[in-house]
């Protein structure tokens, strides 16, 4: 206790002790462990469905692996409710050690969970019960590791000291990239797709293993044990964290001050990203993959030096100028990152015009973020069609009563009721007028794990800085949110609104800003999302945000 209590100057100079390193390495490790197990569904979504939703088609079954890793996004705040609450009331440490026993449990079991062919409707229904448990376990485990860091942390270091947590969902991701790319080149993309994509997932035993040993090695957190010895816990975390207003308006204001901005500049940084590179820019999944990987190698560090200038400089400006500049330059940026990574579609974009001309009465919204909507009219599908084909399109208006009319260049292309022979027949029109082909040589691409041509790193330096703005406002955000709330309610009061902004806001960005594309026919409309919010959070943490750096939290504020 003494360790974390001393608020001396020396404090802020000083090396970090050898208990601090390993309370440091005990919540960064299992995180990363946490954060790698949740990856490795989103990676692998298109080969889960085609094992656990082969009933349907491919369209549908690649639709219903989505939502399952949707449903872990959807508990999160839910499982920052229960085990916040637990954390408040039993202590820091054993409530994560239990988030991490059940994330690995629930891991571990999909690789070993038969397929559909085997045992019919238990196993997609058996699969979104372990992504559940997952999710749960996930909006406990940040939580507590944040907390349990920051309180062991000394005054005046707690951005450096939980800067070190931040990086754990790069690293995760990181690590769930390196181990699926390894085992491609390895297996060969037949066998990988048949058994080998359940192998991460059983690889995931060994991180646990090391990761509970570590934590079982740990002692409670000195804010925790003094507030026990004296008396002063909650004895309704819940109920006193949001059915108290003084409390409740601090959850709110940390939500839409700090935390929405920052899960958006987060997803857009890293998941985004990657879904851009894939869908719109139709680079190939390896490719991606890999100059994903050398931002995050090339970005991580930023989590480390930014919480240090929050501790030196305050959280709130490094947040809220990461939310601010990201916002103004998101659309160069992935205007830039079009040109260099596919030269043929930014030409494209501008000289082939794409129009769907029909009557506006027959036109309905297609907005559709989870992906489940069914559409029927011409209009419609021609226009979703468009959209998951990644062709630019502009909607004009035609006289009442007018059939749906796709030209390409004034070149009449039939619409049908199905989408997938849209696409095809879009496409090929598309291409014959000037877009890319399947696999044209302009599109970037790379072989090996270490990319050879200036296009390639052309594209990891646009993606870097996509990541420094990912480690401005993510590095010092858990010492800012712990800092925010009392000693009491801590745990609880600041999962909620860091699960519900990153679980919700931020893990549906993706498919949300996909549908945003599919509703206007701009393949860059989609960035309108995180830039809104972004704005959104630095007005109002301008404005209600304290700074809390200096904040003493042994003290119920």
């Amino acid at each position: 206790m003494q360790m974390s209590m001393a608020a001396t100057g020396s404090d802020k100079v000083r090396p970090m002790t050898k208990e601090e390193k390993r309370v440091i390495l005990a919540s960064s490790l299992g995180t990363v462990f946490e954060w790698y197990d949740f990856y490795l569904y989103g990676s692998l979504a298109v080969m889960i469905g085609a094992q656990f939703f082969s009933a349907f088609d491919t369209t549908t079954r690649n639709v219903f692996a989505l939502l399952a890793f949707a449903a872990g996004f959807l508990v999160r705040p839910f499982g920052a409710l229960v085990f916040g609450r637990l954390g408040d009331l039993v202590g820091r440490k054993y409530t994560f050690l239990i988030t991490i026993l059940i994330m690995g449990v629930s891991t571990f079991a999909v690789g070993l969970l038969p397929s559909y062919a085997s045992i019919g409707w238990a196993a997609p229904i058996i699969l979104i019960v372990l992504r559940m448990l997952q999710g749960l376990a996930l909006g406990g485990e940040y939580g507590g590791a944040a907390v349990y860091v920051a309180e062991h942390a000394p005054v005046g270091r707690r951005g450096f000291y939980t800067s070190w947590i931040q990086t754990t969902a790069t690293l995760g991701l990181l690590l769930s990239l390196v181990v699926i790319l390894s085992l491609r080149i390895y297996l060969g993309e037949k066998d990988f797709a048949d058994y080998g994509w359940r192998i991460p997932f059983l690889l995931s035993v060994f991180l646990l293993a090391i990761s509970v040993w570590i934590r079982l090695q740990m002692q409670e957190s000195p804010a925790f044990q003094k507030m026990k010895e004296e008396g002063t816990q909650s004895k309704a975390p819940l109920s006193e964290a949001f059915g108290q207003w003084k409390n409740l308006r601090m959850v709110i204001i940390a939500l839409l001050g700090l935390v929405v901005g920052q899960a958006v500049v987060w997803y857009t940084g890293q998941f985004y990203a990657l879904f851009f590179l894939q869908s719109i820019l139709k680079v190939d999944l390896f490719t991606a993959n890999v100059l994903i990987a050398w931002s995050l190698i090339l970005g991580t560090g930023g989590f480390i030096f930014f919480g240090s200038l929050s501790d030196r400089i305050g959280r709130k400006k490094v947040i809220l100028a990461g939310c601010l500049i990201a916002a103004l330059t998101y659309f160069p940026l992935f205007k830039t990152m079009t040109s260099i990574a596919n030269p043929a579609l930014d030409k494209a974009i501008t000289t082939v015009k794409v129009q769907v001309a029909a009557d506006p009465a027959q036109c309905g919204s297609v907005f559709d973020p989870v992906g489940i909507r069914t559409f029927t009219a011409p209009c419609d599908v021609a226009r979703v069609a468009l959209a998951r084909a990644a062709i630019k399109y502009e909607l004009v208006s035609a006289p009442a009563g007018s059939p749906t009319k796709v030209t390409v260049n004034g070149k009449d292309v039939p619409v049908v009721a199905a989408i997938p022979a849209n696409m095809t027949a879009f496409t090929a029109a598309a291409a014959e007028a000037g877009y890319p082909k399947a696999g044209d040589a302009s599109i970037v691409k790379t072989n090996s794990v270490i990319p050879t041509t200036v296009q390639a790193w052309k594209v990891i330096g646009i993606l870097t800085i996509l990541v420094i703005y990912v480690t401005m406002v993510y590095g010092p955000i858990a010492a800012a949110l712990v800092e925010f709330f009392p000693t009491r309610i801590r745990y609880t009061a600041m999962s909620l609104p860091y699960h519900i902004g990153n679980g919700w806001f931020g893990g549906f960005l993706p498919p949300t800003a996909f549908a945003m594309v599919a509703s206007t026919g701009d393949i860059f409309f989609g960035l309108w999302y995180p830039i809104v919010f972004a704005i959104m959070t630095f007005v109002i943490g301008m404005i209600f945000i304290p700074e809390t750096k200096d904040r003493d939290i042994y003290q119920e504020h």
